[in-house]
């Protein structure tokens, strides 16, 4: 009995944050594709103003490709911003693409904040990781498996179905 009381309480807390957090993360992702897309802009701009080269590659072809990634890798995080934000709005997990899009989104922030560490710093690092927590409780807290710890008909006091005796003689 102590079981299903508890089940009954788990159920009970995730349904009550899932939306708010799955709202937060399309908040903090639709700011880091924002934040990610002006950095990335900004250094294409301080390349092509200072006309800066690398292993002499061309300056302007540098500058292009550090805004048309930052423009890419900016709407990709809105994206999964979209998602979460979808999933927030329909209450329900995201499913097929969304779902790959979330998943990704967690690995990436995994790899940066493995990456971030190093290069930029641990406050760097805490801010993926708290990125990637925020993603991975969204994925984990409308699993599709979640029902399962919910009590069912059997569980609420409605008569199970008949189990058939064990037939004579089997072990």
């Amino acid at each position: 009995m102590p079981r299903r009381e508890r089940r009954g309480r788990e159920s009970g807390w995730v349904a009550v944050i899932r939306r708010p957090v799955a709202v937060v993360t399309a908040i903090v992702l639709f700011a880091e594709g924002l934040g990610i897309a002006l950095l990335q802009w900004f250094l294409g701009t301080v390349v092509d103003r200072q006309k800066m080269s690398l292993a002499g590659l061309d300056p302007d072809a540098m500058s292009l490709s550090s805004k048309a990634g930052g423009v890419v890798f900016g709407l990709y995080f809105a994206f999964c911003g979209f998602v979460a934000l979808l999933v927030a709005v329909r209450d329900r997990p995201a499913a097929g693409l969304g779902r790959v899009v979330l998943i990704s989104a967690a690995v990436v922030h995994g790899l940066l904040g493995a990456l971030t560490v190093g290069l930029v710093g641990w406050g760097a690092f805490v801010f993926m990781m708290v990125v990637l927590a925020l993603v991975v409780l969204t994925l984990m807290t409308y699993d599709r498996k979640a029902g399962a710890g919910q009590p069912g008909p059997d569980e609420e006091g409605a008569p199970a179905a008949p189990v058939a005796p064990p037939a004579a003689g089997a072990s």
